[in-house]
């Protein structure tokens, strides 16, 4: 496997990014490149890399598109080269593709004392952590060593690498209500497996108004966790964190979270 691309890969992964690797792990007969040839596909179907050009190349990224797309992990992918699929080159090959990247990944609105603690937390129980805040002062690898620091207004996320996919857990705790509302309307419509955010219930009610009367989605907000985390009266940013991130496990292993938070709590 070329040095170079596995350094490349490394450092989008790195950075936030994810796609799939896919390496030529067998071959028979005439194939375009050899056993060991490896390609990068990226989310919007861009590669690095090559296992060989042509229609081989294509179904390969087409396939990688299916499994991001999907949510699959890997799979062994096998191709014939015939002349019935348009390649003469009476070969075959097997590619090994392997999303990379697509991990559990915590992402954090607010890096204040709690945001800080979710995330230390997140860490240690082996998701990927974003933190996003507009203070440069908070999110930072000196005080989040632990975590991807992402400094933007709330409308620049996307344009700054923040992204979320079916395995994204996203917290909401940033300096105050208004910002919390703005990082909601910001998240509307993408995916996630986990949306929650913290706050009184008359906090929330206000929140949820003005969300509507601006077009929010009633959707994205009902599938909101609200108040975020266990009633387990966590009064100290560590104790808060605590009941955030048993409400995310909970949730990630399918636990009965209804009953676990003593619904019917309105979300």
């Amino acid at each position: 496997m070329d040095a170079e691309l596995l350094s490349k890969v490394n450092k989008e992964v790195q950075a936030g990014g994810y796609g799939v690797l896919c390496t030529v792990t067998s071959e028979s007969g005439s194939t375009p490149r050899s056993c060991g040839t490896s390609m990068w596909v990226r989310p919007d179907g861009t590669i690095a890399g090559t296992i060989g050009g042509g229609l081989l190349e294509h179904q390969a990224i087409q396939e990688s598109l299916r499994m991001m797309n999907g949510g699959q992990i890997s799979q062994m992918w096998r191709k014939s080269l015939n002349e019935k699929d348009g390649m003469a080159c009476g070969g075959e090959a097997d590619v090994y593709m392997e999303v990379i990247g697509r991990c559990d990944e915590l992402v954090v609105f607010g890096a204040g004392h709690v945001g800080k603690a979710v995330s230390q937390l997140g860490a240690f129980t082996g998701f990927r952590v974003t933190v996003w805040d507009e203070r440069e002062e908070f999110a930072n690898d000196e005080n989040i060593p632990w975590a991807r620091n992402v400094v933007c207004p709330i409308d620049k996320i996307y344009e700054n690498g923040v992204s979320f996919h079916e395995r994204s857990y996203v917290v909401i705790m940033t300096r105050g209500h208004t910002l919390d509302a703005e990082a909601v309307a910001a998240t509307d419509k993408q995916p996630g497996a986990y949306y929650g955010m913290i706050g009184s219930r008359s906090k929330i009610a206000a929140v949820r108004k003005t969300l509507l009367e601006r077009g929010v989605s009633a959707e994205h907000i009902d599938r909101i966790f609200k108040p975020i985390g266990l009633p387990i009266k966590a009064e100290t940013p560590n104790e808060i964190a605590v009941s955030v991130m048993a409400e995310i496990l909970a949730v990630k292993y399918g636990a009965d979270v209804g009953r676990l938070r003593g619904e019917t709590e309105a979300r």
